[in-house]
């Protein structure tokens, strides 16, 4: 089982708490797990954080197409399902076009195709003007965390050297 980031696990990593200029060491730890095999995101988050004019998009850029997962035979196999299951609740239309135009629906699938635990700051909602992330989670059975329970599970520790 491998965790599977969302853009904005990234994005408040770099706004908040782990700015690039005072915890690298997170920065460092991604790439850790990354390289362990224990941690990974998709293409389309790797656009949109390279679509950027910042530290993140010179990060992201920098990680390439392994860190940065394309859809392989399995996700495009898991995307009907996601699809259908999107356009059979009470969500509104807009709710589920913009959805299935995400990097969220590739999120989502990429997580079923291959068992992922999905990290994102998202938390369930019973609205019906967007689909969040952990609700098509709990509908495709897919678990899903937040970035700290992650860190916590993990162990990680980011501590001042000596």
């Amino acid at each position: 089982m491998a965790y599977l980031l969302d853009a904005n696990v990234f994005i408040q990593a770099k706004n908040l708490q782990y700015g690039f200029d005072f915890c690298p060491a997170f920065w460092d730890w991604l790439d850790v797990k990354y390289v362990a095999g224990e941690l990974f995101s998709i293409q389309q988050v790797g656009d949109e954080l390279c679509a950027g004019d910042d530290e993140l998009s010179a990060w992201a850029e920098a990680r390439g197409e392994g860190f940065f997962l394309s859809p392989d035979a399995a996700v495009m196999s898991a995307l009907p399902n996601l699809s259908l299951w999107a356009n059979t609740q009470s969500f509104r239309p807009a709710a589920v076009s913009t959805f299935l135009q995400s990097a969220d629906y590739w999120l989502v699938a990429h997580a079923v195709a291959h068992g992922h635990v999905l990290v994102t700051h998202e938390v369930p909602s019973d609205g019906l003007s967007r689909i969040k992330i952990p609700n098509a989670c709990v509908a495709m059975g897919v678990q899903f965390v937040s970035p700290y329970q992650m860190l916590r599970r993990e162990r990680a520790r980011f501590v001042l050297g000596a």
